[in-house]
């Protein structure tokens, strides 16, 4: 049923009514305009925990002067009104603020033209409608008041398409009736949307069940062996599925020929490392140091650096684990001398003063998974890298002094962004999934202080468990991504909402990670 009414009215009357003491505004980005502008978001949070949450939406066609500082007395298109609002809402005492509020003022400042659910490549085209529809349904609302011209479209969508995937939210339509307190009363006696029942179950399911759940829909297909699908591969021997995958590795086993000549295809055969350290597959570890015996040169010299490297951030993760894994099978100390060797190549070339990665010397941009790769790389690195090598301090130095310089770019919900120092740049699953990893081993292992990365690893684990569905469709993963020579391409790449073998992967190590069964 919809009921219609009056916004400001509506707000007039939660400044009067409304629960927590003191309560900070929140703020959300949501993304970013075709124009590259920032749309937010600001909230404040009743004082129970079981408060139904409320989000405003304005200005679906624009606020009339392309910007979000419309200051007519009856326009909800200004951050400015919006803060002040939420500020005087969340002065009022803890028991009387009945549910969380959420206002996106300026919901298109650029007026573009808007369809809901939205087509085309997120987030190149449809950018606005892109942004909203996900980070609405990642916020899964029980109730929704559309604001202003373009509400009733949104409406239907809203209703009867579930947002990003993930559920149906309720929407009410303002008009000049005026709001009783009953119906305001009622706010806080909601029944939960479809989306917040959804993100519930989502947020409910153990690391070890998150875990089995995606190991029964990837590492199920080996048949290129690159990293992709091997690290799906790797989860599902880690969960103690060891026959299941030697049926995949099988017919490498037996003799059948990879050509490595692709740093994916390198990094594919951590796979056999780990197959052989579980094992003691002989056959497994010959392939192992087949791949990294492509670090000496014909006459047995180590090379500069690993072959496949591209000049991209990518090689720190595609060739130091497999190498270090080779070193700590074979006791041959050189492979670990060619990991020094590697990293400290890639840093001169590609490491920031601010401590990020560009991702290649094209563009000096801090892609989030051409960041993620160094930090997992190094993790897995010094998992397995011995201390009393001359390398360990270096190696150990630049994996945590690159984990704190990302730390402070993680969002709020959580999430590091596609680009990870361009506000607005859509939040990137598979990248956050990755740095889980290595601040998980972090924590695990001594090497980062608790009280200061617990409670990123605690965002982290929330969020990914927000956005990974029990269908095995995840929200917003960067499409593969090679050389990019602007920072335009970058923010234009394909966010994924679907199912995708990279993110299965990751999220499933991150899964087994959380449940520190090694």
């Amino acid at each position: 049923m919809t009921i219609r009414f009056n916004s400001v009215v509506l707000l007039a009357i939660l400044l009067l009514h409304g629960a927590a003491s003191q309560a900070q505004v929140r703020e959300w980005e949501v993304g970013l305009t075709g124009g590259r502008q920032l749309i937010r978001a600001y909230g404040v949070d009743a004082g129970p925990q079981s408060a139904r949450t409320v989000v405003v939406l304005a200005g679906l066609r624009g606020n009339g002067s392309g910007s979000d500082d419309d200051d007519s007395e009856d326009s909800l298109a200004s951050s400015e009104r919006a803060r002040t609002i939420l500020n005087q809402y969340g002065q009022l005492p803890a028991a009387d603020r009945m549910v969380n509020l959420i206002v996106i003022p300026s919901a298109n400042p650029e007026a573009e033209q808007l369809q809901f659910p939205p087509t085309g490549r997120a987030y190149a085209e449809q950018p606005v409608a892109h942004a909203l529809w996900r980070w609405l349904g990642v916020q899964a609302p029980d109730l929704i008041i559309a604001d202003g011209p373009g509400s009733e479209e949104f409406e239907v969508a809203a209703e009867q398409s579930p947002l990003a995937g993930i559920g149906t939210v309720p929407v009410l339509l303002p008009t000049n009736d005026p709001l009783s307190t009953a119906l305001l009363n009622r706010f806080s006696e909601l029944e939960r949307s479809p989306a917040r029942l959804e993100i519930q179950r989502r947020l409910s399911r153990s690391p070890a069940q998150l875990a089995r759940q995606l190991a029964s829909q990837y590492g199920h297909d080996f048949s290129t062996p690159a990293y992709v699908p091997g690290m799906g591969l790797i989860g599902r021997l880690r969960l103690g599925e060891v026959d299941d995958v030697q049926q995949l590795l099988a017919p490498y086993l037996a003799g059948l020929d990879i050509a490595i000549d692709s740093s994916s295809v390198l990094a594919g055969q951590l796979v056999f490392a780990e197959y052989a350290e579980r094992t003691g597959n002989p056959e497994a570890l010959e392939l192992t140091v087949k791949a990294a015996d492509l670090a000496f040169d014909e006459q047995g010299d180590l090379l500069d650096a690993m072959p496949f490297h591209y000049e991209m951030s990518d090689a720190v993760f595609m060739a130091p684990p497999l190498l270090t894994r080779a070193g700590k099978l074979t006791g041959n100390d050189t492979y670990f001398d060619m990991v020094a060797r590697h990293v400290r190549f890639m840093q001169r070339l590609l490491l920031r003063t601010d401590g990020l990665y560009r991702h290649s010397p094209l563009a000096d941009v801090a892609w989030g998974r051409g960041n993620a790769f160094p930090v997992l790389g190094l993790a897995l690195v010094l998992s397995d890298f011995p201390q009393s090598h001359p390398a360990y301090p270096q190696l150990m130095n630049a994996y945590l002094a690159h984990l704190e310089s990302l730390r402070a770019w993680q969002r709020a919900d959580g999430l590091w962004r596609q680009v990870i120092d361009v506000p607005g740049s859509f939040a990137e699953l598979s990248a956050t999934a990755m740095l889980g990893i290595a601040i998980k081993r972090g924590l695990d292992r001594g090497w980062l202080a608790t009280d200061i990365y617990q409670p990123v690893l605690d965002k982290i684990w929330q969020a990914v468990q927000v956005r990974t569905g029990f269908d095995g469709v995840f929200i917003d993963v960067c499409t593969s991504t090679g050389k990019l020579d602007s920072l335009e391409a970058y923010l234009d790449r394909l966010a994924i909402l679907d199912r995708d073998d990279r993110a299965g992967g990751m999220v499933m190590n991150l899964a087994v990670e959380m449940m520190a069964i090694d």
